[in-house]
């Protein structure tokens, strides 16, 4: 399946989704099928074709957008979007892994990538509602786009999508709450009122929360030095062990053959005579 529009061919490769409105696709370029992947969300049912033209008359940002591409092809409304092997956040986040600090950026990052997404807030709601938010290795975040349009709503406002993120952070911060967690007590306050409207509100509250990283104690640092070398240490003392246990089998031995430790004889008699006095009496 071929989908063309006048900036490019996008050949589908996999379905992600199948719906009552709209399928989700995984394509690439028809004359590049090496290149970047993409995700095709093909509308076909008309109210929701009217409904996402609608939201899409509404973003302040179009030039920075993470729409790629949109165009009516046959009986579908195309809409095209960057395409990433998806790492859900519900899966790869486990908080009680990492530290506060850790877990707040993480939140940070959400929000940054809430805000920087330029995407109609019907559309962003579904995002977050069908969890397509993803987790990278270094702890940025992305989203998949393998959403189903029969649950968008027109009315979702940038005040929806605040809320709605808000309780994600909630839940992420919740993994800390036995830990001094002051962006945790105050996003669960503010969520419970829904007072939040924005996301720079949101994004203030966490950041002055937010722990500062605090300087290390000797303690902490000493523990953190053997924590990283402990298999050097460790080598280090087997064969001190084992140089003492051979040096003490050694005395056993010659105290079992001569009666006494040869070795001793050297210290023993030499302090027998100082100077020209004998000690022994």
């Amino acid at each position: 399946m071929t989908f063309e529009s006048q900036k490019a061919s996008y050949t589908v490769v996999s379905t992600l989704f199948s719906g009552e409105k709209n399928c989700c696709y995984v394509a690439r370029l028809t004359d590049d099928m090496d290149g970047r992947s993409f995700t095709i969300i093909a509308v076909r049912d008309h109210d929701a074709i009217r409904a996402l033209m609608e939201a899409e008359s509404k973003i302040v940002s179009i030039k920075n957008s993470q729409m790629i591409d949109t165009f009516s092809y046959g009986n579908d409304y195309v809409l095209v979007f960057p395409y990433r092997q998806e790492r859900p956040l519900k899966t790869f986040f486990v908080g009680e892994a990492l530290s506060l600090s850790e877990v707040e950026e993480i939140g940070t990052n959400l929000l940054l990538a809430c805000i920087s997404a330029s995407l109609p807030y019907p559309v962003l709601y579904l995002l977050l509602e069908q969890g397509q938010i993803n987790l990278s290795k270094d702890g940025g975040i992305f989203f998949s786009y393998n959403i189903d349009l029969k649950e968008m709503d027109l009315r979702k406002t940038e005040r929806d999508c605040t809320v709605k993120c808000a309780q994600i952070l909630r839940a992420m911060l919740a993994t800390k709450e036995d830990e001094k967690n002051i962006s945790y007590e105050l996003i669960s306050r503010k969520s419970d009122n829904n007072s939040y409207t924005s996301f720079t509100e949101l994004y203030r509250d966490l950041r002055i929360a937010a722990m500062p990283v605090e300087k290390k104690g000797i303690i902490v640092r000493i523990k953190s030095f053997f924590a990283r070398n402990a298999d050097l240490l460790f080598g280090i003392l087997f064969w001190v062990c084992l140089i003492l246990g051979i040096i003490a089998l050694i005395i056993l031995l010659s105290n079992v053959v001569w009666g006494d430790v040869p070795i001793l004889r050297l210290f023993v008699n030499t302090f027998k005579n100082i100077g020209t006095e004998s000690l022994v009496q």
